[in-house]
């Protein structure tokens, strides 16, 4: 891509297409593909509801602790293009990492309180490590949530790595949970759900699901209870992933927000698209999870820009983490960003976004 590209063509570009395969690597992924993964808006919003409030727990955000490890793998592999399913991922050696694994995982419990004070509770992803899957389900209590049947359902962002294979530590304590993914599922995926071992990437679900499976197609928008939703799309992530789906809420009395995984989407196109298709969603109020702005680190200056677009949205809670820059959320905080801080416990390395055990409340 040139990279003298104008301030106003990127901008433009934030709401027009343009070539997915850069964005994939570069880590701002598909922001700029409005009109390719976001379809034009409804001439009818649909009206999910509203619900009283949202309460965040981070169970892990720390899907890897080693951003050269990882681009190291990825590299050895053949790059962004190569199945995640056939990479060498590092299970030793790593400093950083979980007993020397660079393995961790994304893991968020959304508990929605409803209208007549009930609660519903979603586990948004599974992680990667099983082991550290396993410790931090147990720091925050999941484990026991599953076993008391609190979790309505378990819903897979998108199949990569570090959502999905983490299987395992979901299925231990119910393997007859509802799970929710994206119809774009990767064939090796189903293959992990029912119970295969991929030994060339160290991977392995012991435990088949034995649960009701549903399927979102992407361009379409799922209410699931009152002032909940699933928004999928048909995004590209690399590694031979493709799709994803984010939660949509409509908060009484505060406007939209959103709960994502990786939001290989872009943070733009969910935005516009919750405004454009979501009663209520003129007012995004809030935002939770990873933004896949400059994950590694790898800063070039035209994401300046779409840090910039943020603030049009004048979003009041903003908690990022995962796969969203340390660059990225410095930058946020200059530009006046109402990012909320963590507490920089349980391995998450900074406090400048939230972290594993950190909570949030829209």
């Amino acid at each position: 891509m040139n990279r003298q590209i104008s301030r106003g063509s990127f901008i433009k570009g934030l709401a027009a297409g343009t070539v997915a395969g850069y964005f994939v690597s570069s880590g701002v992924t598909s922001t700029v593909f409005k009109d390719t993964i976001v379809k034009k808006p409804n001439q009818t919003k649909t009206n999910i509801g509203e619900c009283k409030s949202v309460k965040i727990t981070c169970i892990s955000e720390t899907s890897w602790f080693y951003n050269k490890k990882l681009l190291e793998n990825i590299k050895a592999a053949g790059g962004a293009l190569a199945s995640q399913y056939e990479v060498p991922w590092a299970q030793s050696g790593v400093e950083q990492g979980y007993k020397g694994s660079n393995s961790g995982g994304f893991a968020t419990l959304v508990d929605v309180e409803q209208m007549d004070g009930t609660h519903k509770k979603i586990l948004l992803d599974t992680g990667w490590n099983v082991e550290w899957m396993d410790d931090r389900f147990k720091a925050e209590g999941i484990d026991r949530m599953l076993k008391n049947n609190e979790i309505e359902f378990l819903m897979i962002s998108h199949d990569h790595i570090d959502h999905y294979w983490g299987l395992e530590s979901t299925l231990r304590h119910k393997p007859d949970i509802t799970m929710v993914i994206p119809n774009t599922f990767h064939k090796d995926s189903y293959r992990f759900m029912e119970g295969a071992e991929f030994p060339k990437a160290f991977t392995k679900n012991s435990i088949p699901f034995r649960g009701k499976l549903v399927k979102h197609d992407t361009g379409k928008l799922y209410p699931l209870f009152p002032g909940v939703a699933a928004a999928c799309f048909g995004a590209p992530c690399g590694l031979q992933i493709f799709g994803e789906q984010a939660l949509v809420f409509n908060i009484a009395g505060k406007g939209a927000a959103t709960v994502t995984g990786c939001c290989h989407m872009g943070i733009i196109s969910l935005l516009e698209y919750i405004k454009n298709n979501v009663s209520g969603g003129e007012k995004i109020y809030g935002v939770y999870g990873g933004l896949h702005i400059s994950p590694y680190e790898d800063w070039d200056p035209q994401y300046d820009d779409l840090v910039l677009s943020i603030p049009r949205y004048k979003v009041e809670k903003l908690g990022c983490n995962h796969c969203t820059g340390y660059i990225t959320v410095e930058k946020m905080l200059a530009a006046g960003i109402p990012i909320i801080k963590g507490t920089a416990r349980n391995k998450s390395q900074r406090d400048i976004y939230l972290g594993n055990g950190d909570t949030l409340v829209f």
